[in-house]
């Protein structure tokens, strides 16, 4: 029995869902980014092992370039605003508030060289997404061994009172204008991206981290309900989960 008529079928099909179902278009360019991911993520492996032979913080300007093309793709616009604080010659700690898999995408627009990242675990073990992870130098953290963790996460803290390193707060608008899984909605968009102001840690111990905290997490919070307002359909923006970047 031939098998071409049944594969040309349900290919048919499968686009008649995707035009005629919301779900279905969604599901769709889920799996087709999911897909894009895997297979842009090898090729990229194979560059940044031609390019550097192995694992450095190099190879994150090699991936970010296939990373931003997505966008393209996926006819979605980010406008960038304070760039330039993140081009300052010192270092400094990034955190940038975490929404979707699609905040990959984000970050790689405002990544500046030489940013290492740090990612859970579980990533590490995602085929050729996780080694394209490894050869960029992210560092992984054990989520469910809190001691693990915390210790990486220490070391962040005890960086940043020794060397008095200031925090970088990076902001997305909300997706939720284009992108909402709960009402299975991915359509084209514009991520607004504000670069906020440094925050100091001259002269702070690590009993001032907590509260060092929540100053950036208000700072963040009142961006992201500012850049959001305009794209906001229903209801209160969501509350912007922080993350370090860098």
């Amino acid at each position: 029995m031939e098998l071409w008529p049944w594969l040309t079928a349900a290919l048919l099909l499968l686009l008649l869902l995707v035009q005629l179902s919301r779900a279905a278009r969604f599901y769709a360019k889920i799996s087709l980014y999911c897909a894009l991911c895997l297979c842009v993520s090898a090729v990229a492996a194979v560059v940044c092992l031609l390019r550097h032979g192995g694992r450095t913080v190099e190879n994150m300007s090699i991936i970010s370039w296939f990373v931003r093309s997505f966008k393209y793709l996926y006819g979605l616009r980010f406008d960038v605003k304070g760039r330039q604080r993140l081009w300052a010659d010192r270092p400094c700690v990034i955190v940038s508030n975490h929404q979707s898999i699609l905040d990959m995408m984000g970050l790689m627009e405002i990544l500046p060289p030489r940013c290492v990242q740090i990612a859970k675990r579980e990533l590490l073990f995602t085929g050729s997404v996780g080694l394209i992870m490894y050869l960029g130098g992210v560092f992984f953290i054990n989520r469910q061994r809190s001691s693990t963790a915390m210790s990486v996460m220490a070391d962040v803290g005890e960086l940043m009172t020794r060397e008095n390193v200031p925090i970088v707060p990076v902001v997305y608008s909300s997706f939720s204008s284009f992108y909402n899984p709960r009402t299975k909605l991915f359509t084209s968009g514009t991520i607004k991206v504000e670069v906020l102001d440094a925050i100091p840690t001259s002269g702070l111990t690590a009993g001032d981290i907590p509260e060092l905290m929540d100053t950036c997490h208000r700072a963040m919070r009142s961006a992201f309900l500012r850049l959001s307002k305009p794209h906001q359909e229903n209801g209160a923006a969501p509350e912007p989960a922080a993350q370090p970047a860098q």
